[in-house]
């Protein structure tokens, strides 16, 4: 399936899809399809995917392993047979990407590469998909490029409403080098502009600047689980297993001054780790943060047997490494030294999945269903659960609230057992909440993008206007 403008899942490579009983779907996939080599897309490709999504090495695992088995009833139809009943199986299809079945056996890619282990693959730098862009080139951190595909599904369809024909998508760290680029026209188009140039690039008239109330949660998220951390000068135990120096950290923190400051206003404080709250939903009085208490955080720390502090790495995304030095300068005040490892994206989540971080800063995007972060962030790891509790804390009694909402098909009821998961993480400090981001793009002004919710920029909606 696809996603529409406002998140919504839509017809894409399933045209229809229906429940035929508690723990059996039917999905009925497009006909005439074809892959970027001329091949034609079926159901083979489907099962496929679906089973190597579910392998020990993928990171779709909790999505993939809720579709439960994959079976082919004819070249077009595909049926899932869940374990246990769900309502949501169409909402946990839409995020598994479909490959094509022989691209994966004659490139010897059937099986996900292992990020744990620095695995590359060949397709770590090559795709081949059915999509409205094919990939032309791709140069880790350098340069990608996508050319449009004259034979999508989609563009018959009404699909593709733009006009953009290629893609060159160029990863930028420097600010200041990305919005020269933009201001200069080198560049048509830029993703997460630093919030603190907002208001100079307004007043250009050659920029064009979008904002959206972004479907992603920020949160400090720590490791409970060794016992003794990584990166601390404590030794012989770990201190991020106190409930009491979770909640000093928590009370540290001056969500209201990052918010001005290192966000400039775009971002709104929260207490609740969910990317859209909404669509539990939760109850707005859930939403208050605890109180910025210096003193507080100070005396719980003492309580927690740390009186002088103590030191832990922090490893940060290079795109939030203003909110990690602004967390840093505050939890210093409390006794809390944190030596900040700021990388790219590509390190930094190496590293997360390989679970060797201490503490981190990282956002989670959300769908339109509260399970899609229950389950990966949520849940403690197992087989089916938690492949993003990178901090590997563990709750039966939370665990056990996600089980049963994600069984249940009375609306009521499982609202109320999403909103106790909510409480048993707020109470639990598992997770430090952190902020909702109001996102900011910007673009030249003869171009014009739709800006979504969980910020996944779509080219088939762009459009370019002569200069």
């Amino acid at each position: 399936m696809l996603r529409g403008k406002k998140v919504e899942v839509v017809p894409g490579l399933a045209t229809r899809w229906r429940q035929t009983s508690p723990t059996t779907w039917v999905f009925d996939l497009r006909r005439g399809v074809k892959w970027h080599d001329g091949s034609d897309f079926t159901a083979d490709d489907v099962v496929f995917s679906v089973l190597r999504a579910q392998g020990p090495t993928s990171g779709f695992r909790v999505y993939a392993n809720a579709l439960g088995t994959p079976r082919r009833i004819d070249s077009h139809t595909v049926e899932f047979t869940t374990a246990e009943p769900s309502p949501i199986v169409h909402e946990m299809a839409s995020n598994i990407m479909i490959m094509s079945r022989a691209w994966a056996g004659r490139n010897k890619v059937e099986r996900s590469q292992d990020f744990t282990r620095s695995e590359e693959t060949h397709a770590a730098r090559n795709a081949m998909g059915t999509g409205p862009y094919r990939l032309v080139s791709h140069e880790p951190d350098v340069k990608t490029v996508f050319k449009k595909n004259p034979n999508w599904w989609g563009i018959a369809e009404g699909y593709f409403e733009g006009n953009v024909t290629d893609v060159v998508y160029t990863p930028l760290a420097s600010d200041a080098t990305r919005l020269a680029a933009l201001a200069s026209g080198d560049l048509d188009f830029v993703l997460d502009p630093s919030p603190q140039d907002i208001e100079r690039l307004r007043k250009d008239p050659g920029i064009r600047i979008y904002e959206i109330a972004e479907n992603t949660v920020f949160f400090v998220a720590m490791d409970q689980h060794r016992g003794e951390l990584l990166h601390s000068s404590v030794k012989g135990r770990n201190p991020l297993k106190d409930l009491r120096v979770r909640r000093a950290i928590y009370h540290a923190i001056d969500m209201d001054a990052i918010a001005r400051t290192a966000l400039r206003g775009f971002g709104r404080a929260t207490a609740i780790v969910m990317p859209n709250p909404e669509s539990v939903p939760v109850p707005p009085a859930m939403d208050k943060r605890l109180a910025h208490d210096p003193a507080l955080a100070r005396r719980l720390l003492a309580e927690a047997g740390y009186p002088n502090g103590f030191s832990v790495g922090m490893d940060c995304d290079l795109r939030w490494d203003k909110v990690c030095t602004a967390l840093a300068g505050m939890l210093a005040k409390v006794g809390i030294t944190l030596e900040l490892v700021v990388a790219n994206s590509s390190t930094f989540f190496a590293k997360l999945r390989r679970l060797e971080s201490s503490l981190y800063v990282s956002g989670w995007v959300g769908s339109q269903d509260a399970m899609f972060t229950l389950q990966p962030i949520y849940h403690s790891r197992d087989d089916n659960n938690g492949d993003w509790n990178i901090g590997n804390f563990r709750d039966p009694d939370l665990d056990a609230a996600i089980d049963r909402a994600r069984v249940e098909l009375d609306p009521a009821k499982r609202r109320e057992l999403m909103i106790e998961a909510v409480r048993r993480m707020q109470e639990g400090i598992y997770m430090v909440p952190l902020y909702r981001r109001l996102a900011p793009w910007a673009s030249r002004a003869n171009v014009e993008v739709v800006q979504r919710p969980d910020m996944t920029f779509e080219a088939r909606w762009a459009k370019v206007k002569p200069r």
